[in-house]
C-alpha cells in the first residue's frame, strides 16, 4: 500500500499529526477563525485549491522587480491532472521547488493573488470557487483559476524561450456561470401525469 504524500510532509515538518482532528470532518469556515500556524495538517492540506499556478514558471524583471508569468509548467507538473507528477520526490528533481510553511507564505511574492494560503495570511476570505466553499474540487477549473490544460512543460527551454511564453493568466469568474448554478439546484419535483 502507497503512503499518500500531501502538500505538508508531516515526516519533515513540526507541525503535528493529529489522529483525533483528522477523523473529524473540517469545521466549517475554519480559515476565517485560525491563522496558518494554527491549523492541524489535515487543514493546511484542505486549504490548497489545486490551482497549481505555483507550477508555473515565472519571470521576474531584474531592474523593476515585476513577475510575469508564463505558460511554462514545471518539468513534473502534469497539466491534465493538474498537479506534480512525483510529489513525494520532487526536490530530487526540482531542486528549487519551494515548500510551503506559515512562516514563508507571506514572503512568497509570487503566489498568485487566488492562493488559499497568500489570502489567509492576509487576512482575506476564500473564493466562491475555493473547493472548501463551492463543496466541488471542479470549481476551481469551472471558474477559470486553475492551469489544468493551458500549460506546457519547461522541456530545455532557456530564458529567450521563457519569454515568447509570457501570457497573461484569465481572471477567474467572479461569480458561478449560469449552467453551473443550474446543476448546483435541488433536482425538481417529477411532474404529475395528466389523467
Amino acid at each position: 500500500m502507497s503512503e499518500k504524500t500531501t502538500l505538508l510532509d508531516y515526516r519533515n515538518s513540526r507541525r503535528k499529526r493529529d489522529a483525533e482532528a483528522d477523523a473529524k470532518p473540517l469545521e466549517d469556515g475554519y480559515w476565517r477563525r485560525k491563522t496558518l500556524t494554527e491549523m492541524n495538517e489535515r487543514e493546511w492540506e484542505a486549504l490548497c485549491d489545486r490551482c497549481s499556478k505555483c507550477c508555473v514558471i515565472s519571470i521576474e524583471d531584474a531592474d523593476t522587480g515585476e513577475l510575469y508569468l508564463t505558460d511554462v509548467s514545471c518539468k513534473l507538473f502534469d497539466t491534465k491532472a493538474c498537479g506534480c507528477s512525483d510529489y513525494a520526490n520532487r526536490k530530487q528533481y526540482v531542486s528549487d521547488c519551494v515548500k510551503l510553511t506559515p512562516k514563508n507564505v507571506p514572503k512568497l511574492d509570487w503566489l498568485p493573488r487566488t492562493c488559499a494560503y497568500r489570502l489567509v495570511s492576509e487576512g482575506k476570505d476564500l473564493f466562491w470557487w475555493h473547493p472548501l466553499v463551492s463543496g466541488d474540487e471542479n470549481t476551481v477549473h469551472v471558474a477559470k483559476a486553475s492551469v489544468r490544460n493551458m500549460t506546457r512543460p519547461e522541456g530545455r527551454l532557456k530564458m529567450a524561450g521563457l519569454i515568447k511564453r509570457i501570457t497573461r493568466w484569465p481572471t477567474p469568474l467572479e461569480k458561478p456561470p449560469a449552467k453551473y448554478r443550474r446543476k448546483a439546484k435541488a433536482p425538481s419535483r417529477p411532474r404529475r401525469k395528466a389523467d
